[in-house]
């Protein structure tokens, strides 16, 4: 369990979790048109392009979902050093955790997990290390 603590008025989660923006996620309707998408960044900021399964990557700025993913206009990932602590002190603000996108470790622990509600027609996940 984590032992920060995040009830203190003067809590900010950037520095107490080392909160920031991990990636942009950006739909696309399809894999060919994903892989466009990604290479138009690629050629931008002069970054590989990575294939996985469901998106491809241009580094881990920018990914690219092949088919329509999560969030009307794409989602944001937020990294985080302590996603326990840090969905703990998300929920007390408000936001709800979306218990049907948890993806968890082989050793049970969780890696990424999305808000219920959308900002703005963005997805919003917290992620961690795996």
């Amino acid at each position: 369990m984590s032992k920060v603590n995040t009830t203190k008025a003067n809590f900010n989660p950037v520095e107490q979790f080392d909160l920031y923006v991990a990636h942009v996620g950006i739909n696309a309707n399809n894999t060919d048109e994903a892989k466009k998408i990604a290479n138009l960044f690629t050629t931008l900021m002069g970054l590989p392009t990575l294939e996985q399964p469901p998106s491809f990557f241009a580094g881990t700025l920018i990914e690219v979902m092949k088919q329509n993913g999560r969030g009307t206009n794409g989602h944001i990932g937020f990294h985080v050093n302590d996603i326990s602590a840090a969905e703990k002190y998300f929920s007390n603000r408000g936001f709800e955790i979306d218990e049907t996108s948890r993806c968890l470790n082989p050793d049970g622990s969780t890696f990424l997990v999305y808000f219920k509600d959308e900002i703005a027609g963005f997805a919003i996940h917290l992620t961690i290390d795996k």
